[in-house]
């Protein structure tokens, strides 16, 4: 009884966690559309982002574990790092980046929510490898399920937000972010698996400075050609730059990592923690109003937007009474090995 009151309160509070991220995601958004609408090439918006971020957390890591063991992961398998970080940061962000120039905030921030499910479905490919028994190798039916909800509230709002209609530039973004959405937990997850396998342990922070760290390279190159195309990049980008970095880059990052490493041995509860960031969506659409003077949710949108809250507290149920799953599987849920 005593673990499985630890494990509830655990998958609540990585709950918690996890919707604080969503809300410094947000302004990833706000400020991205900001750029772009001012002429930013999204290539720096891209780029600076990273590029800023490692200096940002530097400090950090004399409190966070040290550099130390993020170096020899890094040095001992610096391929596994390379490749989770070009999924995870690189493709991720550079797709989100051009998206923002493509349409507007709200869908943007819309689009991304795909990532409620995109995370459990790439679920047998991440641990196609692992033992059969492995309980993360099958998508949990009732995550899923509420991660449909809320994707069908997610697409309800974008539907009211764009009065039924997409245009060229509008698809453009849904197909960059629905990319990105995939991209994000999946190299989130195989970084995870990778620890697991090695025996390495890693923090939070420890996790996004290596993962940062090991894509400056690729992000170097993604400089060099906004350099190329564009020029120097303005004073503006900057500043929202690295509002952005810190923002998203630091502590939304963090945060998003810590609920997901807390919760790593559940995938129902992992599932949950990557759902949070259905509030991106909310938080987007008060943002939007406040600093883009975009429209209150109306009609069809408000359905969706009631849906997205309505999934995000089922959500948070679920993890707290896995005993509505059937004993099998809380049992598998409780036996499950994770990096």
């Amino acid at each position: 009884m005593t673990a499985t009151r630890h494990t509830r309160r655990q998958g609540l509070a990585a709950i918690a966690i996890a919707l604080l991220a969503a809300l410094f995601f947000t302004f990833t958004y706000v400020f991205n559309r900001a750029i772009a609408t001012d002429g930013g090439h999204w290539a720096w918006t891209a780029s600076l982002r990273y590029l800023l971020t490692l200096p940002m957390l530097l400090p950090l890591m004399r409190w966070q574990g040290g550099i130390g063991p993020v170096w020899r992961a890094l040095r001992a398998h610096p391929w596994p790092w390379l490749a989770c970080s070009g999924l995870g940061f690189v493709l991720f962000y550079v797709l989100l980046a051009y998206a923002a120039g493509s349409g507007p905030s709200w869908l943007v921030a819309g689009s991304f929510q795909f990532t409620v499910i995109a995370g459990m479905l790439c679920a047998p490919l991440v641990y196609r490898f692992t033992a059969a028994d492995d309980p993360r190798r099958r998508i949990p039916r009732a995550a899923l399920a509420v991660g449909v909800l809320i994707l069908v509230g997610v697409l309800l709002l974008q539907l009211g937000h764009a009065h039924g209609h997409l245009d060229r530039d509008g698809w453009i973004a849904l197909a960059c972010v629905l990319g990105s959405a995939v991209l994000y937990p999946l190299g989130n997850r195989l970084l995870l698996l990778h620890l697991e396998r090695t025996g390495e342990t890693l923090n939070a922070t420890q996790r996004v400075f290596g993962m940062t760290l090991a894509s400056q390279p690729l992000w170097w190159l993604v400089a060099a050609f906004a350099w190329q195309q564009a020029g120097a990049p303005s004073p503006p980008q900057l500043w929202l730059a690295a509002g952005v970095a810190l923002s998203a880059g630091v502590i939304a990052t963090i945060l998003f990592f810590q609920a997901t490493g807390m919760v790593q041995h559940n995938p129902v509860a992992l599932g949950a923690a990557e759902a949070m960031q259905a509030a991106e969506l909310l938080f987007a659409t008060g943002l939007g109003v406040g600093m883009l003077r975009e429209p209150w949710p109306q009609g069809v949108a408000l359905w969706g937007a009631l849906l997205v809250i309505a999934g995000i507290i089922a959500f948070a149920w679920v993890v707290a009474h896995p005993a509505t799953s059937s004993s099998a599987q809380a049992q598998a849920l409780c036996a499950d090995r994770g990096a």
